[in-house]
């Protein structure tokens, strides 16, 4: 744990990183992870992105394609779903559900890492 950065530091690092990239920005976070997502901006529509999977959509498209003999084709963008606003990079949630409970270790100075 002593050598995992914190996460204003990856966001500074994915921001410089995004900023190299064309077509290409900071769609998402979780900060309890520490990462962050960097989206095609074929995923933002209209200003919004749509980072998520419609699972339900993307089973139909599978068995539309099986049953098709895979002459019937799809891409990301038939099944893409909007990002909830907690998950977007930037939210005041950071990537934390609302209805999720977060925990808080009480002592962050302690090594955990074993070396």
């Amino acid at each position: 744990m002593a050598n995992v950065p914190w996460h204003q530091e990856v966001v500074t690092f994915v921001q410089e990183l995004a900023d190299m990239l064309p077509q290409y920005e900071i769609a998402c976070e979780h900060e309890h992870s520490n990462c962050l997502l960097i989206a095609h901006t074929k995923f933002k529509v209209e200003g919004e992105w749509w980072t998520w999977i419609h699972y339900e959509r993307f089973q139909e498209l599978v068995q539309a394609q099986e049953e098709s003999g895979g002459q019937q084709g799809f891409s990301a963008l038939d099944y893409m779903a909007k990002t909830p606003s907690w998950a977007l990079f930037g939210a005041t949630e950071q990537g934390f559900e609302p209805v999720d409970t977060r925990f808080h270790r009480r002592n962050k100075t302690k090594d955990i890492s074993g070396c």
